[in-house]
């Protein structure tokens, strides 16, 4: 057997470990199939259904080996669990498989280490296919360093029946209209906007596509400074303190994450959520059912903006066999491999010329969305910095600062930070 997709159950053993990172760096094959070159990929579970996946990428085997004679493609199933420490383990030794996914946060980190090949060659032929943000999303100082296999997207998921307790016929869809529509709703007993404080919770999904609607940036675009203690970064924490204080937020939002089950919004307590998923929509219909559920657009402030992200596959610059990996990456940028993989995946196509086929109208919702999609910010600080802005947020909801003295102080921590890394 050439190549085979293993699942790998966790806990990894040391020697199982040891094997894996042993395996990479392409090069000749040494599992008796001659003079063929050898691409391995570290593939993580994109596909919930393990058979669907194991069918999925069983073709993709097939297929490349079979379109490019004298290569063995090697899809090792990977875990999500410690994959961060594995892939650090992997990139510090120079080890690892020659291509592996990477989402836009973790790609910054890699690339300032060396430890990944620029990908522009692969790109280039297929550059204007891409949805807006595919592309921007895998790029780090001007060079692409993922090839887009899939594209996550979030958007705005109302409850009809607490909009319809309260009186309000037409969704709140900008900023004017939610602070319109909040007493209104406080009389009627429920919370305007789900919305998530804690710590732990990415910014991703609250506070920054409420910074990007008001026309502001996390980061300069040299990446040196940030930005979002800047006019637009106010405008947002403004709005999201005035809500607040008039009790449109739930107050378990302090100590809320990411996660619509068992939260407020997820109950029927609160009208609206503003960076909802497609599994969202799953878990609401089981608990106040498909016909209360409306999906609209991205909200809009000085913009209408939403988040979503790429996954891409990107090349670790140790691989012995760089030529053959970035091969496997052009073969899998093609519309027949990506249409493939949302199908089996339930993501989005990152390609715009994608063929969907479900006709399902929430599915049709988020693609529409996909348009207004903002990837993040890459930058090899960037999770560190959004612990900074996440704990001022939270001095700002319990009234302890300002919103402009808490950025400023968020600021200057994230400057000191950025000008220690120069």
């Amino acid at each position: 057997m050439k190549s085979t997709v293993r699942r790998i159950a966790a806990p990894l053993t040391a020697l199982v470990l040891a094997a894996a990172l042993s395996s990479c760096g392409g090069g000749d094959d040494s599992s008796g199939a001659g003079e063929k070159k050898s691409v391995t990929l570290w593939m993580y579970p994109v596909i919930a259904d393990q058979a669907a996946s194991d069918a999925y990428w069983k073709k993709v085997e097939t297929d490349f080996e079979a379109a490019n004679s004298g290569f063995d493609l090697k899809i090792e199933a990977q875990p999500w669990a410690k994959r961060e420490e594995k892939v650090a383990a992997a990139f510090s030794g120079k080890k690892g498989p020659d291509v592996l996914l990477m989402i836009p946060d973790q790609i910054p980190q890699y690339v300032t280490s060396g430890s990944l090949e620029p990908v522009d060659d692969v790109i280039e032929p297929e550059k204007d296919k891409f949805l807006p943000a595919a592309i921007p999303g895998l790029t780090v100082e001007g060079k692409v360093y993922g090839a887009p296999i899939y594209h996550t997207v979030t958007t705005t998921m109302y409850n009809k029946t607490v909009l319809a307790k309260a009186g309000i016929s037409k969704p709140p869809a900008t900023w004017d209209e939610i602070k319109a529509a909040a007493p209104k709703l406080k009389a009627a007993g429920f919370s305007t906007l789900d919305y998530s404080a804690s710590p732990e919770a990415t910014l991703n999904l609250n506070f920054y596509p409420l910074l990007w609607q008001a026309g502001g940036k996390v980061f300069a675009d040299d990446g040196k400074s940030v930005t979002f203690n800047q006019a637009p970064g106010l405008e947002a924490l403004t709005f999201l303190k005035s809500l607040w204080d008039q009790g449109a937020i739930p107050k378990t939002a302090l100590t809320a994450g990411n996660v619509v089950a068992d939260s407020p919004f997820g109950k029927g307590q609160v009208a609206m959520a503003m960076t909802s998923v497609p599994a969202d929509v799953a878990t609401v219909t089981k608990t106040w059912g498909a016909a209360n559920i409306e999906l609209g657009a991205p909200l809009t402030g000085q913009k209408q903006v939403g988040f979503g992200l790429p996954g891409g596959l990107v090349v670790n610059a140790a691989s012995e066999n760089v030529d053959g990996a970035k091969k496997f990456l052009s073969f899998m940028v093609q519309s027949a491999q990506l249409d493939a993989l949302s199908k089996a995946s339930g993501f989005y196509s990152p390609r715009s010329d994608a063929k969907s086929e479900s006709t399902d109208p929430h599915a049709a919702k988020f693609r529409d969305a996909l348009q207004y999609a903002i990837p993040g910010e890459p930058n090899p600080s960037a999770r560190q910095i959004m612990s900074f802005l996440s704990t001022e947020i939270q001095a700002v909801l319990t009234g302890k600062k300002q919103p402009q003295q808490a950025l400023d102080d968020a600021a200057k921590q994230a400057n000191d930070l950025l000008s220690r890394q120069r």
